[in-house]
């Protein structure tokens, strides 16, 4: 029977094995920190990156009754590629293609320059409603939650148009004088609202960096959570005012919150 009896040797070994599970253990944890730690040092997800070197994922979008359309072009200013947008009485928008989910990229930041600003512009007239530069967050319809009043609405718009109109827009607009500031309604529609991020001709024919949180704007102007699709769309308009501007922007990128930030609501 002694044959079968274990060595008196055999205890370390286990000890040892058991040493090694728990190193490697161990070593695994600390390898998912170092991931996690390198993530967050590389900075938050870039969903997009707009650097206006072409216009390839950006299409035109055209308004009703409207028959002068703004002008934009792919252009170099002081070296750097940038967007180009030139308004003469007239009113018409870029639409980025790329649909997104607002609560997983909630974060909108740009760089943005206007030559000039309008001195008919007023936020609260519908004769006032132009915006030399205008960065378009369009909230998507969804008929699954829509009641019946709305989805008639829609659906009549979709078969005008071809498609959807917007849910709900939040603009941000450098707005014509300083005395408009805030997050005001739009003076057409109240599923439109304008957050100012600059204003007057203070900074005219200077760079200017916004950078924003669309789903925290959108519960400040609303008063509820946004519908989750978006897309971007850009806009230098005066049709109301039947003025003339050009304006710029450099770039426009949307991303992820950093690490630790709010998810879903």
């Amino acid at each position: 029977m002694g044959f079968f009896k274990p060595t008196t040797n055999a205890g370390p070994h286990i000890r040892l094995r058991q040493r090694c599970r728990l190193l490697c253990r161990v070593l695994a944890v600390l390898g998912v920190l170092g991931l996690i730690g390198l993530a967050a040092a590389a900075g938050p997800v870039v969903l997009f990156h707009e650097d206006f070197r072409q216009l390839d994922h950006w299409r035109p979008l055209l308004f009703p009754k409207i028959s002068r359309h703004s002008e934009y072009t792919a252009a170099v200013l002081d070296g750097d590629a940038v967007l180009r947008m030139e308004s003469n009485a007239s009113a018409s928008a870029l639409v980025h293609q790329q649909e997104f989910n607002v609560y997983d990229f909630p974060r909108l930041a740009w760089r943005w320059r206007v030559e000039k600003v309008y001195v008919k512009g007023d936020a609260n007239s519908k004769a006032g409603d132009d915006y030399p530069a205008r960065i378009y967050v369009m909230f998507a319809y969804d008929p699954a939650t829509a009641g019946f009043l709305d989805k008639v609405r829609y659906e009549t718009a979709r078969l005008l148009y071809g498609e959807y109109p917007p849910q709900s827009s939040l603009n941000y607009i450098w707005a014509n004088h300083v005395a408009e500031h805030g997050i005001l309604v739009n003076a057409y529609t109240d599923r439109a609202m304008m957050v100012v991020k600059a204003a007057g001709d203070e900074q005219v024919g200077t760079w200017q960096t916004c950078e924003v949180d669309m789903v925290a704007d959108y519960r400040r102007a609303f008063g509820r959570q946004p519908p989750a699709r978006a897309r971007i769309a850009v806009m230098n308009d005066s049709d109301d005012t039947g003025d003339q501007a050009v304006s710029y922007i450099n770039y426009i990128e949307v991303t992820a919150k950093p690490p630790g930030g709010a998810g879903q609501p």
